[in-house]
């Protein structure tokens, strides 16, 4: 499975997507900030599976038709932050598709998450991904789960990484930085945390209209499932 993650930047970046889905063969692509009500039903041979609808800055998930079958969708709002309340992005941070590889005959939950940004302390995006964890489990309890998305979380990520171990999530960066807007703002923000999910690489695509670069996922369900410890 090809997994595409690609913030467009206030939508501005849009005009790039269906050239970037044909040149790498996408299967399942997650947007952000993006303006629903201008998408597209169909980019390339992927068709749109969720989207938000209250949302300033949207997110949207597409799928391959007729590779998989779209089983069920959902989206979530998550803790917000002063951000949130001041300036009203919306509250849906998470969109969540889940489908059925029909080759393979294997359910997958793929999900497309925007965290708070960096005006907010670290702890909030914390409780935000791990909200969207359990959000995911408790809808497709023991399907294999990949979450792709702009974390906004580039710096001092220690406590991110020792709730992911304790919480059985596997966080996946990519071969370079996402994020390259002004000369001293760059890095990692958007990455992958998945679950029973075999995650073969994760690299940057150029960057074109958007501040945040395009993100290449290449992944596969693991097989065995893992098992949440009881104290995540």
């Amino acid at each position: 499975m090809i997994i595409g993650s690609y913030n467009l930047w206030n939508n501005q970046a849009a005009h790039e997507l269906e050239s970037l889905v044909a040149e790498h063969s996408i299967d399942m692509l997650c947007l952000q900030e993006a303006d629903t009500t201008k998408l597209p039903a169909v980019i390339g041979d992927l068709h749109r599976g969720a989207s938000t609808e209250r949302n300033r800055l949207g997110l949207a998930v597409y799928y391959r038709e007729p590779a998989f079958d779209s089983l069920d969708t959902a989206v979530w709002s998550l803790p917000k932050s002063i951000h949130d309340y001041v300036m009203s992005p919306g509250d849906e941070r998470l969109l969540a598709i889940r489908v059925l590889d029909r080759e393979t005959e294997e359910e997958v939950v793929v999900a497309s998450f925007h965290a708070a940004p960096l005006s907010t302390v670290n702890s909030v995006r914390r409780r935000q991904i791990k909200a969207a964890h359990t959000f995911l489990a408790e809808w497709a309890p023991g399907v294999p789960m990949i979450m792709v998305g702009d974390y906004n979380y580039p710096l001092f990520r220690g406590g991110l990484l020792k709730h992911m171990d304790a919480s059985g999530h596997e966080v996946r960066f990519s071969d370079s930085h996402t994020y390259k807007r002004y000369r001293y703002i760059k890095g990692h923000f958007d990455f992958v945390t998945s679950m029973s999910m075999m995650i073969e690489s994760v690299a940057t695509l150029p960057k074109g209209a958007s501040d945040h670069h395009p993100v290449l996922v290449h992944a596969r369900p693991a097989g065995e499932l893992v098992e949440v410890p009881a104290e995540a």
